[in-house]
């Protein structure tokens, strides 16, 4: 099989140039790609994770206005979509402004993948294990070009996050969500570590949990996301998975990628990741660390599963800085980065995204100068 083409723009430069800087080699890769061919006259789906809370590590607006510069000149239509949650006024499209994120500044407006209560989508059948449907979100299904534009971090259930689950998380409903993450495993509550701290009921983002009259913690699993935000919190590990079958959990990202793609052409697809500020956790959490590694660069590629793989080949477990990770946390057994953190083999997702079809895990860099 051929290798798939990974443009690459990255952080070092050999002079004191802006033209030598990663913003101006972004423009010039952007550049190098057929836009007008593939965005010119069509509604243009910029999918990206605006974060929320304290997050500050999120894409920088700056190399959002590159690329919707550069899509609007193009001729796109776009708009910058994300998760709308109705609770949180501070976490993805809502409150986006906190972040730097604005139409006033971009150019473009924000728009709710699913609409403004996760009531517009597309049912899609499927048949693994738990996972029966798949909604689609309206707002993504309708685009004719989807844009995944992701900045790459570490993950607790799949190993890592980047373009796959931009699109699996990113592209669905709430309750589709929660379906997957539900394929994780359930959640136990050890009664005789706990001590009532309230700590993994003040960090729940979607009021899921509380103690009841007699002190006992309950779990009200039609809002749970399985996100395990309770388990990593529990200053007393009294919170477990009772199933670490994280491999399920990965198969069902697959599956709902694929379910997602198969709405749009393969050549209006394409995809973007952003290596800068790579931490240890996900931008859903409302929080940013420290980066575990030095900043990277920026990827891009028609093949999601060549630009995942080439991702993760860049981060390197002898590039952990200092500081990045909780103290006292340690390294576990394995060969990734995020394997040694989470203990869960990332180049597990790689796998059953390539066995679904959806690109070739192997690939050539292709720098831009």
């Amino acid at each position: 099989m051929n290798k798939s083409i990974v443009k690459f723009a990255t952080v070092k430069f050999d002079k004191l140039d802006k033209e030598a800087t990663l913003p101006a080699k972004f423009q010039r890769l952007l550049k190098s790609l057929p836009l007008k061919k593939m965005v010119g006259d069509k509604t243009v789906a910029l999918k990206m994770h605006l974060g929320g809370g304290l997050g500050y590590t999120t894409i920088h607006p700056l190399f959002v206005k590159i690329l919707v510069d550069a899509l609007k000149e193009a001729g796109g239509q776009v708009f910058i979509t994300d998760l709308y949650h109705e609770k949180n006024k501070n976490f993805g499209v809502r409150g986006a402004e906190n972040r730097g994120y604005s139409e006033e500044i971009l150019g473009v407006p924000f728009v709710p993948v699913a609409g403004p209560f996760d009531k517009y989508y597309y049912t899609k059948k499927v048949n693994y294990k738990t996972l029966k449907e798949i909604e689609i979100a309206g707002n993504i299904h309708d685009a004719e070009v989807l844009i995944d534009f992701s900045h790459f971090k570490g993950h607790g259930v799949c190993g890592y996050g980047g373009a796959c689950k931009n699109i699996a998380m990113g592209c669905v409903t709430q309750n589709t969500r929660r379906n997957i993450h539900a394929l994780e495993g359930g959640l136990e509550w050890n009664e005789e570590l706990c001590d009532h701290c309230n700590t993994c009921i003040d960090e729940c983002r979607y009021k899921a949990n509380k103690f009841n009259e007699d002190g006992k913690y309950e779990i009200f699993f039609h809002h749970c996301t399985y996100c395990q935000h309770c388990v990593e919190v529990c200053p007393n590990n009294a919170i477990t998975l009772t199933n670490s079958s994280f491999v399920d959990f990965q198969k069902g990202m697959a599956v709902a990628t694929k379910e997602v793609l198969k709405t749009f052409n393969k050549k209006n697809v394409y995809y973007i990741n952003v290596l800068l500020n790579i931490t240890m956790l996900c931008d859903c959490w409302g929080m940013s660390t420290p980066s575990l590694v030095p900043d990277i660069g920026i990827m891009a590629s028609e093949d999601m599963v060549a630009i995942e793989k080439a991702s993760l080949d860049m981060i390197k477990v002898q590039d952990l800085l200092p500081n990045s990770l909780p103290t006292g946390r340690e390294l576990r057994e394995g060969k990734h980065l995020f394997e040694k953190i989470f203990g869960k083999d990332p180049y597990g997702q790689i796998s059953k995204l390539e066995n679904k079809g959806l690109g070739n895990s192997k690939y050539s860099i292709e720098e831009v100068k």
